[in-house]
């Protein structure tokens, strides 16, 4: 049985747990890129130079909400309607529209203050993950990677060396491999997202961050911030 929702402050909601916990008590955060960690859905804005976003938009949302239950797929199917985009089109994607998320970079920074390794897993692309990573120094990311060819999207991913797709499965292998590595239990970890393709490693976390979230997302999330920034986590789970 699920445990009932709890208004910890405005817009703030708890569910399973007892706050304050403390932030000292963890060692990863794990978070989803787009519409978590970032304010848009890069699939979305890279297909607009195709004049394709609303048909690229409308399976994007429907993967998010649960209602594509192939992820793999989906993405597969998407990518596929971004052939011919340019590489100077992605620049501008992530120079003019990719924002942080309100709060972002402060959740960030007091993760790091506290000791926690930070990990960046994504269905996105690694154009945009590698380019996050070393913006604000984070310890770990996964992300899908675009076949480029003479400066040009094919419309294929490419497989890499631990697989071809980073989905909902991946993500929980990712956080569990990140916990391995540097020797603690899942029940140290956190995990932020937003949808469907996040539930397999919120539920292997020991906290779970619903983030503006879908509401298959929210309801099963022991955290759920529906006002403000990121940085509200640290209400919950204080430095």
């Amino acid at each position: 049985m699920t445990p009932p929702e709890i208004e910890y402050a405005p817009g703030l909601f708890v569910r399973g747990i007892t706050p304050p916990l403390r932030l000292s008590d963890y060692r990863l955060i794990a978070f989803d890129m787009d519409s978590t960690l970032i304010n848009i859905e890069c699939v979305d804005e890279i297909a607009d130079a195709a004049g394709r976003k609303a048909e690229v938009a409308a399976i994007t949302e429907a993967a998010m909400r649960g209602e594509i239950t192939d992820y793999k797929d989906s993405l597969r199917r998407r990518v596929a309607l971004l052939a011919g985009v340019s590489v100077e089109h992605l620049e501008h994607v992530y120079r003019q529209r990719l924002k942080l998320q309100p709060g972002a970079a402060e959740l960030v920074l007091a993760c790091k203050g506290a000791g926690l390794k930070v990990l960046l897993v994504s269905g996105g692309f690694t154009f945009f993950t590698d380019r996050l990573r070393k913006r604000l120094a984070l310890d770990f990311a996964r992300s899908n990677q675009l076949e480029i060819v003479d400066g040009r999207l094919t419309g294929r991913l490419l497989d890499q060396s631990w697989g071809d797709i980073c989905d909902g499965a991946e993500k929980r292998r990712t956080l569990l491999q990140a916990c391995d590595l540097i020797g603690c239990s899942p029940q140290q970890a956190i995990a932020v997202g937003d949808g469907a393709n996040d539930l397999e490693m919120m539920a292997a976390a020991g906290v779970s961050v619903a983030y503006r979230a879908k509401p298959k997302v929210r309801a099963q999330a022991k955290v759920a911030i529906d006002v403000g920034g990121l940085d509200r986590l640290l209400e919950v789970v204080q430095p």
